[in-house]
């Protein structure tokens, strides 16, 4: 049994832990996982550090530099290969895949890929791989400099377009198989109800166009990507 304060004492309060600006970093991505890239802002942070919004600007100077800090840190686990320029379509391939997976880990977090240009070590480690592998492939610097950049949008295009509908899963409070087969089945039973006469094409291949899942998508894009580059890289 704990012996009882005096009253005439003051209780002290725990201390809180210092406020860093990796905790505060750590403390929003919690939140995108938990509740999607919306909910982050500056008063959710700081209450997930139960502390005051104003602390933050200590550490961090508004929500946007946080949201890049927060890009940098998923970026930091992307894992790269040791580069071979003599298989740089397989290299590509591989960081795409592995760059695709963070973000996905990470909700919506793509989104910020979308409008951001990578400034950090983590972000610039992953350019500086892709961009100097396209030129010792044999790509001209301007080739090798579109090249990265499409590479890298396509990415993120398709890590947001799955963290979308993540957040409808969530909100519908249902399994990734149950939303799936709900949205795209009503999808495919409106399709098939399209006149052949108006949209002979689609009418005719709907169980196609339905067919093939989120990777198979995926890894399509990329081959349209890589043999597009293959061909200037020819030419």
């Amino acid at each position: 049994m704990e012996t009882p304060t005096p009253p005439w004492r003051t209780t002290r309060k725990p201390r809180r832990r210092q406020l860093t600006q990796d905790a505060i970093v750590g403390a929003g991505l919690r939140i995108v996982v938990e509740e999607g890239l919306d909910q982050v802002s500056m008063r959710a942070v700081a209450q997930a550090l139960d502390t005051g919004p104003a602390s933050l600007y200590a550490h961090v100077a508004n929500k946007d530099e946080l949201l890049e800090l927060m890009l940098e840190r998923v970026m930091g686990e992307i894992e790269l290969p040791e580069l071979d320029a003599s298989r740089w379509q397989e290299q590509i391939r591989q960081v795409m895949r592995e760059s695709r997976r963070v973000m996905t880990k990470y909700s919506d977090i793509a989104k910020v890929a979308l409008i951001n240009i990578p400034t950090g070590p983590n972000g610039l480690r992953i350019g500086e791989f892709m961009f100097r592998l396209l030129l010792e492939a044999g790509f001209s610097p301007r080739d090798a400099s579109l090249g990265l950049d499409r590479f890298s949008l396509y990415v993120a295009g398709d890590a947001y377009e799955g963290a979308l509908h993540g957040s409808r899963v969530r909100a519908g409070n249902l399994s990734p198989e149950e939303y799936f087969e709900q949205f795209f089945g009503m999808i495919q039973a409106y399709y098939r109800q399209l006149s052949p006469e108006q949209y002979p094409a689609m009418a005719a291949h709907v169980d196609t166009l339905m067919a093939d899942g989120d990777d198979e998508r995926f890894e399509f894009g990329i081959d349209l990507l890589i043999a597009g580059m293959e061909a200037r890289l020819r030419s």
